[in-house]
């Protein structure tokens, strides 16, 4: 899979392309199906998948200081867009002078001069161009004036419970802390990435060395508590106990991941970028009146995580 960062990257002979636009957050369940259908379309018409998204998200420029908790950084929404078979993966800079170009001008940039759109893949709520004035309605007439066809199409995909899938509810659900629901909208676990920095050492102290993970920025981190899950560095998965919080019961201040692998001894991960799956809430952060009774909650949370993750 190609990946391109700014419209001067697309290749000059790239030839015809079948495009669907949009953040991608997660790349969640709902976005997956309007992949799936832009990469089938682009099979069947001989022509090659291209996803286009934006970096920074669009209301940090429209509205600075409204960045959204991010789901997934853009590396590794392209890595799961590859594994969805897409050809290339378009993230375009979002400026205030690109914010500003009219729909028709955003249609000629990108889906004509620089993509040679056959087809465009969308929802009915998409919009574009400056103050998102632009609306589906207006796609088709501009495809017809330019030579693509538009496939409008509900990609509404919704949980057991019937609430529609989103980043939105995502998010939230990762705020509260609730790893499953999250991992029912992105069809796998919630992932938080970062660098391996030294911490108070603590945990190594206690006998529980921890990988302290100091995350990207903008990375939706769920409620402080402890989890089980995974850590994974060097392309090794090994089952992790995950704590999420200030370490109140030594006073902290400061909120850290940190994931302690389990039964692994001799671990050096420092410098090293890990990413932290999250599968199952286990308990919310306490304070311990003592380091034994902290200790005994320890050892109960690597067992029920062992238990989880083997």
């Amino acid at each position: 899979m190609q990946r391109w960062h700014g419209l001067e990257e697309v290749p000059g002979d790239w030839g015809r392309s079948v495009v669907t636009i949009g953040s991608f957050d997660g790349v969640h369940r709902g976005h997956q199906l309007i992949i799936n259908k832009t990469i089938k379309h682009a099979r069947e018409l001989g022509a090659r998948s291209v996803v286009v998204t934006f970096d920074p998200h669009p209301s940090e420029v429209v509205r600075p200081g409204s960045h959204p908790a991010l789901l997934a950084p853009h590396p590794r929404r392209a890595e799961l867009m590859a594994a969805l078979g897409v050809d290339a993966v378009l993230v375009i800079p979002f400026t205030l002078a690109f914010s500003q170009l009219s729909p028709e001008d955003f249609v000629q940039r990108i889906l004509v001069d620089a993509l040679h759109t056959t087809l465009i893949v969308e929802g009915s709520n998409f919009r574009f161009g400056h103050r998102a004035s632009g609306n589906v309605a207006l796609l088709a007439e501009l495809g017809a004036r330019y030579d693509f066809t538009v496939d409008i199409a509900d990609f509404t995909v919704e949980s057991a419970n019937g609430t529609p899938l989103s980043s939105t509810l995502a998010r939230r659900l990762v705020a509260e802390g609730d790893v499953a629901g999250v991992a029912e909208v992105l069809g796998r676990p919630h992932r938080v990435e970062g660098i391996v920095v030294r911490g108070a050492q603590r945990g190594r102290e206690l006998g529980y060395p921890t990988a302290n993970v100091e995350t990207l920025p903008h990375t939706a981190i769920p409620a402080d508590g402890v989890y089980a899950g995974w850590l994974t560095a060097d392309q090794e998965l090994m089952p992790a106990a995950i704590s999420v919080g200030t370490n109140p019961t030594f006073d902290g201040t400061a909120r850290t991941v940190e994931a302690y692998a389990i039964d692994r001894v001799g671990l050096d991960l420092y410098g090293l970028h890990v990413s932290v799956d999250f599968l199952a809430y286990l308990r919310g952060m306490e304070k311990f009146d003592s380091i034994d009774a902290l200790l005994d909650r320890m050892a109960d949370d690597v067992k029920r995580a062992r238990e989880l993750t083997d």
